[in-house]
């Protein structure tokens, strides 16, 4: 259960007191609320039981901690297929197939294993480009 869905009869915890002490200190140093109004808020915020009596207190005021935004995709980057390789992993194996056919040709000095390098590249193609 949120905060918000607390029902009013719920008993206010300590800790509950302590939080709206602070949104009231905030709201306070915003200039939404005067010297005055913050003592009688946290007066009564001390002694309030319930969570209905501290919800009160804050009623007035704005959220301090808006919801999250749902988290959107950035704009042109390309997001994984569900079922598709992870493109690192793909990029890496690419970039070891190439260093692969490379050392071959390092030891033995001919490029007989080229036509490996066909695959490699067409998968950082399509890792790149999708």
């Amino acid at each position: 259960m949120t905060r918000n869905d607390r029902p009013a009869t719920m008993r206010a915890s300590d800790a509950d007191r302590d939080t709206v002490m602070s949104d009231l200190s905030e709201h306070f140093q915003a200039g939404r609320l005067t010297a005055a109004e913050l003592d009688e808020r946290t007066g009564r915020a001390l002694i309030a039981r319930t969570w209905g009596e501290l919800t009160e207190l804050a009623a007035d005021l704005p959220a301090l901690r808006p919801a999250a935004p749902p988290a959107t995709p950035a704009a042109g980057r390309p997001q994984p297929r569900a079922g598709h390789t992870a493109p690192a992993a793909a990029a890496a194996l690419a970039g070891l197939a190439i260093a692969a056919v490379v050392l071959v040709h390092a030891v033995h000095g001919e490029w007989g294993l080229i036509w490996l390098l066909w695959p490699a590249l067409l998968i950082a193609r399509r890792v790149l480009c999708s």
